[in-house]
């Protein structure tokens, strides 16, 4: 190595891309509404606008955005957009993130455009945890890793650095820097 180059203490990471796995905030259970539209409890219209907050806090806005076609994570998302202001993308629905399973959504994000450099996924459980679990790399926030797995409440929000391609991400290739639950 010549002796002009100082070794970095962490890999350059400029080129990471960033993926935000948001579960839903709480929801209701009204009397005969199906499962796929049920909407937000009070207490989820009331906590969900902090999912945004804490994004705006850290810096972390996304391009592009992709969200379940249920009542209760559209309705998540739209507190999360408001928060966001002028920064939010449009989100798209995708009806294969209800009722998805790890992989599905996986495939569902493999397919990101190269351009999108912070995609946020709006999701349900349990594949939002498990996805957490199969993607998380040995170098990710031990603390995070752990408080993720043992405990994946309403508005959970994972927060993961991908070196690679969209398309190559596959399992324990992303780095998590944040797990969280904003709460008022």
């Amino acid at each position: 190595m010549p002796a002009d180059v100082v070794p970095s203490a962490r890999p350059d990471t400029s080129g990471d891309k960033t993926l935000i796995v948001l579960r839903h905030a709480k929801s209701d259970w009204p009397p005969g509404v199906p499962d796929h539209d049920r909407p937000l409890g009070s207490r989820g219209n009331r906590e969900a606008p902090e999912a945004g907050r804490w994004l705006v806090e850290h810096g972390i806005v996304p391009d592009m955005i992709l969200c379940s076609d249920a009542v209760r994570t559209r309705q998540t998302c739209t507190w999360v957009c408001s928060e966001l202001g002028e920064q939010a993308p449009t989100p798209y629905l995708d009806s294969r993130l209800y009722d998805a399973d790890a992989a599905r959504a996986l495939a569902v994000i493999n397919e990101t455009e190269e351009r999108v450099r912070t995609l946020m996924v709006v999701g349900h459980m349990p594949w939002v945890q498990d996805l957490g679990m199969r993607i998380a790399s040995v170098d990710s926030d031990e603390e995070a890793v752990v408080s993720m797995a043992e405990r994946y409440p309403t508005l959970g929000l994972q927060v993961f650095r991908i070196p690679g391609e969209w398309a190559a991400l596959d399992g324990r290739d992303a780095r998590m820097t944040h797990f969280t639950v904003p709460r008022p």
